[in-house]
């Protein structure tokens, strides 16, 4: 265990060694629940303890910083993005205001007005209008003047373009395009990258905006779930690059690309020019509940006779899931609709009865989104060790009665996101945002798990913290076993908030669900129920200051 003041990296210079102590908060750890300092060395948590020992043992060598009942806890992980998506979103048209086609022609032709290139939106939802009517093609390419338009719904699993891009992108022909203006499938996936065609400079300029964002919201690490038909293997290799750096959250690089062998996917890796953790996150099986490619057993309530598109045959999936196990490295797939994650399982079965049940554990592959699971396979997750990586977003913009979930699905919304079953079950779970389709809003996703719309499928504020921070490192299979936590020796990866109020919450109503008896021993978290977010004041990866802000040392 390191103590304050000596060296906390083996090789460090003691000169250039940085010793930060954070006192009079409160600090999320399990070394002490009333603890409330902290010492920082180098990159490494050295002690937590009490506001009399940290006078006891405070220094001139020293930063001291006073948080002022702020709470220092654990940085959070989100366990999937999209980095240049998020910089383009951040950076673009803004749609989710939008509430017509009209509004939404209004906010083309005002973009168009005020710049050149391209124009590059994203959030519309036509669920949340009045008439769901889209705007045409040539509606379009007036309110644009010409210029190419790309506009991604909020799913970001469909898309309108102008006849501009649909020439350009050679959609004529193609599987997802109908001659009108909304684009799926193929033709969406060609339309996007024909309209991400800018320098490495812009590409840049995007990652970082979202670097940004992230870590002015209290993360530590984003999960990069690329893929072909996303971008490319240069935007990829960019996002790495930023781990080179260290003055941003830590990129968790995943590459989505189907593998027939154990020699394919060891070529795949290799010709990627850049680490990366496997070979999972946006391989699609099926698309999504909103743009109506998301696999389901039964009919779209809202579109009589269309249960979505899977993908991947269960063969294929199967040679994936066997190949990535052979070399020992995760394997995963897109998967949303009730059809897309049955030929999921049943591609377990057939890799594990390839290679053995004990390589496919081992391997620790993982799904992404999983909305639709019934009990049935989730016990079949379980018994193969898959992690499921959730957004609670999604439940929070579209499960509530009504909303987008209800218009697709009708009684079948009741069962989505089904996060307490999964942990009754022994699922690991592992929260992110999908960003940009819902936003970097830790605190809000921590909510959004407390208040599911349905009640039976609620957890608690601490089961939804450490799915928010330690679950992301597990389920990326850090070699740390010490990552997401906030213990003498560990990483010093953290955030500071202020709050108004800490308590202890759980998410059954049946019981008392607010305490702040410091007798029950449990971290204190944020109160939620307060209308707002706690505010993120600094946010440090490994003792690398990556936010600040100007109210931590007023």
């Amino acid at each position: 265990m390191n103590q304050p003041g000596a060296p906390a990296g083996g090789n460090r210079n003691a000169k250039d060694r940085r010793v930060t102590m954070y006192r009079n908060g409160s600090i999320y750890t399990a070394a002490d629940p009333f603890a409330t300092a902290m010492v920082v060395d180098g990159d490494t948590v050295a002690w937590v303890g009490s506001e009399q020992a940290a006078t006891s043992i405070a220094d001139s060598s020293m930063e001291i910083i006073d948080l002022r009942g702020a709470l220092l806890a654990p940085g959070f992980v989100d366990s999937h993005a999209h980095l240049t998506e998020t910089g383009l979103a951040l950076s673009g048209l803004n749609l989710t205001a939008a509430r017509s086609a009209k509004e939404l022609l209004d906010a083309v032709a005002a973009a168009a007005a005020g710049g050149s290139g391209s124009v590059l939106g994203h959030g519309w939802d036509e669920t949340a209008w009045d008439d769901p009517t889209l705007p045409t093609l040539d509606e379009l390419e007036r309110a644009a003047g010409g210029r190419l338009v790309y506009l991604s719904r909020i799913d970001v699993h469909s898309a309108l373009v102008s006849p501009s891009l649909a020439v350009a992108a050679d959609l004529d022909g193609m599987d997802g395009f109908s001659g009108s203006s909304r684009v799926v499938r193929a033709a969406h996936s060609a339309a996007r990258l024909a309209a991400r065609h800018f320098p490495a400079s812009e590409r840049r300029a995007y990652q970082q905006r979202a670097l940004q964002e992230a870590a002015s919201h209290g993360y530590v690490a984003l999960a990069e779930m690329s893929a072909p038909h996303i971008c490319g293997p240069d935007d990829l290799r960019m996002a790495a690059s930023w781990n080179d750096e260290g003055s941003s959250p830590e990129i968790l690089p995943y590459w989505g690309e189907l593998a027939s062998s154990a020699e394919h996917a060891q070529s795949i890796i290799d010709g990627l020019g850049t680490r990366v953790l496997g070979l999972a996150g946006d391989l699609n099986m099926d698309g999504s509940i909103g743009s109506r490619t998301a696999a389901l057993m039964d009919d779209y309530a809202d579109a009589p006779g269309h249960r979505g598109s899977l993908y991947l045959s269960v063969d294929d999936a199967a040679r994936h899931l066997a190949a990535t196990s052979q070399l020992g490295i995760q394997a995963g797939f897109h998967v949303i609709g009730d059809a897309g994650l049955d030929a999921v399982l049943g591609a377990l079965d057939a890799a594990a009865a390839e290679v053995g049940e004990q390589r496919i554990r081992a391997a620790g592959h993982r799904l992404e989104h999983v909305e639709m699971a019934d009990q049935s396979a989730i016990d079949r997750l379980a018994k193969y060790s898959i992690t499921v990586s959730v957004q609670p977003g999604f439940d929070a913009a579209w499960g509530a009665a009504g909303g987008l979930y209800d218009q697709r699905l009708g009684g079948r919304s009741k069962a989505m996101n089904p996060f307490a079953s999964f942990y009754a079950s022994g699922v690991p779970i592992a929260f992110g945002s999908d960003s940009p389709v819902t936003s970097l809003r830790p605190w809000s996703s921590v909510r959004a798990c407390l208040e599911h719309n349905n009640p039976e499928q609620r957890i608690s504020a601490r089961a939804a913290f450490l799915g928010h921070t330690r679950a992301g490192w597990r389920a990326a299979k850090h070699r740390n076993p010490l990552m997401g936590q906030l213990v003498p020796g560990a990483p010093a990866s953290f955030a500071v908030w202020e709050v108004e109020e800490l308590m202890v919450q759980v998410a059954d109503s049946r019981v008392q669900s607010w305490s702040t008896d410091p007798r029950a021993r449990t971290p204190l978290l944020p109160a939620l129920d307060t209308g707002s977010d706690p505010r993120c004041l600094q946010t440090v990866r490994e003792g690398q200051e990556l936010f600040a802000h100007e109210n931590l040392r007023a």
